[in-house]
């Protein structure tokens, strides 16, 4: 009997069945929007389907090229765009799958000065200001959405998936945020889901009844003068009429200050509120948004509150996660740790998508593991993310691997990562390459300090060194004081921390750090062991925390939020001039500042730090100085290379055939980048 029953069990849709309840949802990765990169785009979706994938749905593809994300971005408007997608369909039908084209239309969230919206009111994350479309311009898109169908419908496509959420058009007219609009399409809440309902009955006689349509609903928008839970459920249930096969779960505007699918949202946040739709509704529900592994699906599906769910990120993370949960491999699955930096943050920055925790991702064709003709003897120097992608990947493709650390743990920096409240899902990350070096046979050597003399004389073939950092001591006067600690004493729980702390250094590690101060009550904790999981912030909590009530009447699901008080007073310090938390991720890094505003944290730039004595801190800001009555200072103020190894190495085998290689933090110490370290790891690996 599988573990996962309700999962793994076939679903009827209209004429069409599904092999599982797992949708691959939506997600923009940029190979959309190139006619040359539709073989690569076709291979990655083909890679999920072989993974067991029971339906997939693509990035939002434009109906019109005003409704474009950006200049050029795709669209399904003519016969050469068809042409192009077969490549893809075929891709997928070959494999046994069925996928489905998201059709979007940004409306004033597209980055162009042609944009279009229900009304002109500009976005507050966009700087263009959209014009009011026409009644006869709304005419018109309703027939560039139906006449996209029907093209998709000829490029092979299994359906559609109509996007009527997340703040983009459709969710713009049928909102009262967005709507002010006097014509038939404005005013009462019939007329505003008069757009979607007409594109939805136009679609289904088009492509006629074997043609799945989808139609993705804004189920809470957490934006001000957002629509009323009455009007939502009121627009589910005159969707079913219109025709669709399928409601999806949309969550949240785009422009929306309250978090939907960063780490620190607790997995599965949002399922009771797609049960609201479920009960008043006859066809398949989907659920959506931190659902990231087989247990969490189930029991969604176990407890009614969906039919199927959706996963997009977690589907990059691991394209077997199917796969796996029907072979009861659940300890190899690569969990999707939520963290943003390579999928959500590439597509904002222009950037082809990919994943932190598996570098494959819309890579398939380009990063490719081949098992090895001849098996090499390899050593890797450190159990950071930079060796475990290396070694795992090296012992995955055939070779001898020895994976050596000084630590009594594997998993590096990771360990003070998944210390951080709302970084939990960092342990997943560990568990997986735990579970990888037992597969794959590499012998592990813990607590062992190694030298080159060691490595010279003990018949390896290549030594990759993946020693990571050690903090940097900036020169400040007193920086040896009792009172300093590094941000590795406060995370690794060996330090007591008082009740008043500045933090130096307002990069990644400063947010974490000050985070984890305001969060936690306690001044010390002891180390974990792999396998044991922080427990992370209860939904509950964080719905009060954040201000967001899944059964208010209240205008977009928004209430007053309650704040805990700050564990300790913390003061965040930067010496630039810039705004605090300006670099961080671009899609997550408005959240920890959010935090740190919540918990009181006082963000300070233009610092001069000046010393540190029994007082306390003495600082210059604007010519002025003072002194910041503080229990501890704690630095984060960036990292040095470890590479001493490695020159000592280098210079140790310049007559022997040892192959010498640095990867990592070890290679280039910036702000602990595990995703260029996993995805360094993997391409050096793929190429012994």
């Amino acid at each position: 009997m599988s573990q996962y029953p309700h999962l793994l069990s076939p679903i009827t849709s209209g004429n069409v069945t599904l092999n599982n309840r797992a949708v691959m949802g939506s997600m923009h990765t940029g190979l959309e929007d190139r006619l040359w990169h539709r073989k690569k785009w076709g291979a990655y979706f083909a890679r999920r389907v072989e993974g067991g994938v029971g339906l997939i749905i693509t990035g939002g593809i434009n109906p019109n090229r005003r409704a474009w994300f950006y200049p050029f971005s795709s669209t399904m408007t003519n016969v050469i765009d068809v042409l192009s997608h077969r490549i893809v369909t075929r891709a997928v039908h070959e494999k046994g799958g069925k996928i489905c084209m998201q059709l979007l239309h940004a409306g004033r969230y597209s980055y162009h000065p042609l944009s279009q919206s229900a009304s002109s009111i500009k976005s507050p994350i966009n700087p263009f200001k959209p014009r009011a479309m026409s009644t006869r311009q709304v005419k018109r898109t309703i027939k560039d959405f139906v006449n996209a169908a029907k093209l998709a419908q000829k490029a092979g496509y299994d359906g559609v998936e109509i996007m009527g959420s997340e703040g983009y058009l459709i969710n713009q007219f049928t909102s009262p945020r967005t709507n002010k609009r006097t014509d038939e399409y404005g005013g009462s809440n019939e007329n505003r889901m008069r757009f979607p309902l007409e594109i939805i009955e136009q679609v289904r006689k088009a492509c006629g009844d074997d043609f799945i349509i989808i139609y993705r609903l804004s189920m809470l928008e957490l934006v001000g003068e957002g629509s009323p839970q009455d009007d939502i459920l009121e627009l589910a249930k005159a969707s079913e009429r219109a025709g669709v096969d399928l409601i999806n779960t949309g969550i949240g505007w785009h422009e929306s200050r309250i978090p939907t699918i960063v780490t620190s949202v607790p997995r599965a946040a949002f399922a009771d509120v797609t049960k609201k739709v479920k009960d008043v509704v006859t066809v398949p529900v989907i659920a959506s948004n931190r659902i990231n592994t087989p247990e969490v699906a189930e029991d969604i599906l176990s407890q009614g509150k969906a039919d199927l769910v959706s996963m997009a990120r977690p589907m990059l993370a691991d394209p077997d996660f199917v796969l796996k949960a029907k072979e009861g491999r659940r300890d190899e699955l690569n969990v999707c740790i939520a963290c943003n930096q390579a999928c959500l943050d590439h597509t904002f920055q222009m950037k082809r998508t990919t994943c932190l925790v598996n570098p494959q991702a819309c890579y398939e064709t380009e990063l490719v593991y081949v098992k090895t003709a001849k098996a090499k003897k390899i050593a890797v120097i450190g159990a950071g993310p930079a060796g475990l992608s290396c070694a795992t990947v090296a012992a995955e493709r055939g070779h001898d691997v020895t994976l050596f650390d000084a630590s009594d743990r594997i998993g590096g920096q990771f360990n003070m990562a998944a210390r951080v409240p709302g970084k939990e899902e960092f342990w997943e990350t560990i568990k997986y390459y735990d579970s990888m070096l037992k597969k794959y046979s590499v012998t592990l050597r813990l607590n062992e300090r190694v030298s080159a003399d060691d490595l010279i004389g003990a018949g390896f073939d290549v030594v990759v060194v993946a020693t990571g950092v050690t903090p940097r001591t900036p020169g400040i006067l007193g920086v040896d004081h009792p009172k300093v600690l590094s941000y590795i004493d406060v995370l690794r729980g060996h330090a007591e921390v008082g009740q008043s702390v500045a933090v130096i250094g307002a990069g990644g590690i400063g947010f974490d750090v000050s985070e984890f101060l305001v969060q936690r009550y306690e001044t010390r904790f002891e180390p974990m062991q792999i396998g044991e999981i922080t427990t992370p912030e209860p939904l509950d909590e964080w719905k009060t925390e954040w201000g967001v009530d899944f059964d208010t009447l209240e205008a977009g699901g928004m209430v007053a939020s309650d704040v805990k008080a700050p564990a300790r007073k913390v003061y965040l310090m930067q010496r630039k001039d810039s705004r605090v938390g300006k670099n961080l991720g671009k899609t997550s890094g408005w959240v920890h500042v959010a935090m740190m505003r919540k918990k009181d944290v006082q963000m300070v730039n233009c610092c001069q730090y000046d010393k540190i004595d029994d007082d306390g801190l003495h600082i210059t800001r604007d010519g002025k100085s003072q002194i910041l009555d503080v229990d501890n200072v704690i630095i984060c103020a960036g990292q040095v290379s470890e590479r001493s190894l490695f020159d000592a190495l280098t210079d140790s085998a310049k007559d022997s055939a040892l192959d010498v290689h640095l990867i990592g933090g070890a290679e280039l110490a910036a702000e602990l980048d595990a995703k260029r370290a996993i995805r360094q790891g993997a391409e050096l690996a793929s190429t012994l």
